[in-house]
């Protein structure tokens, strides 16, 4: 009875809308796998690694990812709860076991058991984001941008968060960290597990209603973001007592702001009813039957007729094995290697990048990367579908114009001029993000959202292909030729050279996306002219029902 309670509520406007302020609470807390360079040099040091093995630690986390496929396979069979209940089953293990050995609590697991550990990690995050991903753009089926760039973007805040909150309630301490870590998204997934779920589209949503409630979420978010920035520039949240104490009471206060835009749908909605009961009967029923035509129109372009045997077109529904036979799916893939698989080679060695230009302590760096990481991404997603609107632009391009962005920042990082590790941190989260919110609904806008829970984990296998090809062998191997050996067993560089040979060729694979991300921006026009009509027709059906 519970249950059929809380699906009926997830059909409602007010309802979509709660499960979506339960999905940006969980991605707060599902970005724990770019949290890696905040307590890395820890492992290292205990556990006496050399960068080569340190950073097979972070491909181990990395390739958990790789096991995605299986919360795919199992997004279209299982609840969203169940989802979540084994993310966050795995969350706890993975990090509750580094937090063992890094607080000293039991001696340094064997290194192919710390890799097992890592890699739990790693896999838990896919399961929270197949759930609220999945779950969240079949519930907006016409808002698909906005809700790629919202839920992407907190996650992009999460680094900062965790960093922040440990920063000003434990001092940086990495093995306090960790606990954080296996906790706080335990902790979330349940809350979320009771309002997060799949409903049908709501009688009483509307494009217009829906834009304006992304548009609240999208200026608290950047709120969020902006008192983080300004806590890290300033310091204010590690000063502790009273000071660090005030900066995570109004950090909680924000992060739960967004539970107003449900209130508000909530609040309408019943002031509709109301208004409904008194009016004429007739009146009401010719306007509940006129209310799904926009978002419906509005969902995707129009299926074309085609004979038995026939490939789908692009902005058709594909299968898996259709899908992975046509050759737009590998631009898309091939491009979403070079940009996400470099800008995890950065994040996950930043720690290393900073000891290397003399820095004592990354976690600004960490946390730059984070920040801005979230402004790329909540702003390309709202960006890339005003131009859809207006202008019938591909999504693609978005992509294109972020690798040569990225491309510029590794050449200056090469130089190691001052501040050129601040800055290129900077660019490097602005491009991953964009990356990640552009991609996500461009997979489902090229090949349908039947099977769209495994097509997005097929195209996560990057990160762990990006990251061990970037991160694993050529960060690892160019450090490991320009450092020299410490006394533990492990090893050390410090200048610009030691990532200056990892910075030039990440350079060149943001080349080589940035011809790939054109090739597919020419090749779904067509796509997106048809999406742009449909939206078009869907503002005009509005119109005309208001005059």
């Amino acid at each position: 009875m519970v249950s059929s309670a809380l699906d009926a509520m997830a059909g409602t406007a007010w309802g979509r809308w709660l499960g979506l302020v339960a999905a940006v609470w969980v991605q707060c807390v599902s970005g724990n796998n770019y949290t890696f360079s905040n307590y890395s040099d820890s492992i290292k040091t205990l556990m006496g690694l050399t960068q080569l093995q340190l950073n097979g630690l972070s491909v181990a986390k990395d390739v958990g990812k790789a096991f995605g496929l299986l919360a795919g396979l199992a997004s279209d069979r299982v609840p969203t709860w169940l989802l979540l209940a084994i993310g966050s089953l795995e969350g706890f293990l993975g990090y509750g076991a580094q937090w063992l050995v890094v607080s000293r609590t039991v001696a340094p697991l064997p290194y192919w058991q710390m890799c097992v550990c890592l890699c739990l990690g790693g896999n838990s995050t896919t399961w929270m984001n197949t759930a609220v991903l999945v779950t969240c753009i079949r519930n907006f089926r016409g808002s698909r941008g906005p809700v790629s760039g919202v839920l992407k973007g907190f996650v992009g805040l999460s680094t900062a968060i965790f960093t922040d909150l440990c920063s000003a309630l434990f001092a940086d301490d990495p093995a306090s960290f960790l606990v954080m870590l296996a906790v706080v998204p335990a902790a979330v997934c349940a809350l979320a597990m009771v309002f997060l779920r799949e409903g049908r589209v709501a009688s009483d949503a509307s494009d217009e209603a829906d834009a304006r409630g992304f548009a609240a979420i999208s200026t608290l978010a950047v709120a969020i973001a902006l008192y983080l920035l300004a806590a890290d520039l300033t310091g204010l949240g590690g000063n502790g007592g009273v000071v660090s104490t005030v900066f995570v009471t109004v950090l909680f206060i924000l992060l739960a702001a967004p539970v107003a835009v449900p209130a508000h749908v909530a609040w309408t909605s019943w002031m509709k009813t109301r208004k409904a009961a008194n009016a004429d009967a007739e009146n009401t029923v010719l306007d509940d039957s006129t209310t799904t035509t926009p978002l419906l129109l509005a969902s995707k372009p129009a299926a074309e007729a085609r004979g038995p045997g026939e490939r789908p077109r692009l902005g058709e529904e594909h299968t898996i094995a259709e899908a992975l036979s046509a050759l737009d799916f590998w631009l898309l893939f091939s491009s979403f290697l070079m940009g996400v698989g470099t800008g995890l080679a950065v994040m996950n060695n930043l720690g290393q990048m900073g000891v290397a230009m003399g820095y004592a302590d990354v976690s600004l760096f960490v946390s730059m990367t984070s920040i801005w990481g979230f402004f790329g991404r909540i702003a390309s997603g709202t960006i890339s579908e005003h131009f859809i609107k207006t202008r019938a632009l591909p999504r693609p391009v978005w992509n294109a114009a972020s690798q040569v962005l990225m491309c510029a920042g590794y050449v200056f990082m090469a130089f190691g001029m001052p501040g050129s590790l601040f800055i290129g941190s900077v660019v490097v989260g602005v491009c991953y993000g964009v990356r990640l919110a552009v991609t996500v609904p461009t997979a489902s806008e090229l090949f349908g959202l039947k099977y769209y829970g495994l097509i997005y984990n097929i195209l996560i296998l990057n990160l762990p292909l990006g990251s061990f090809l970037f991160s694993g062998l050529l960060a690892g191997l160019l450090y490991d030729a320009q450092a020299t050996a410490t006394p533990g067993g492990g090893n050390t560089c410090v200048g610009a050279h030691c990532y200056r040979g990892v910075f030039s060729v990440m350079a060149v694979a943001c080349v080589i996306g940035f011809v790939l991300d054109l090739i597919l921006s020419v090749r779904t026009k067509r796509v997106y002219a048809k999406i742009h009509e449909a939206k078009k027709a869907s503002r005009l059906a509005a119109a005309q029902r208001v005059s």
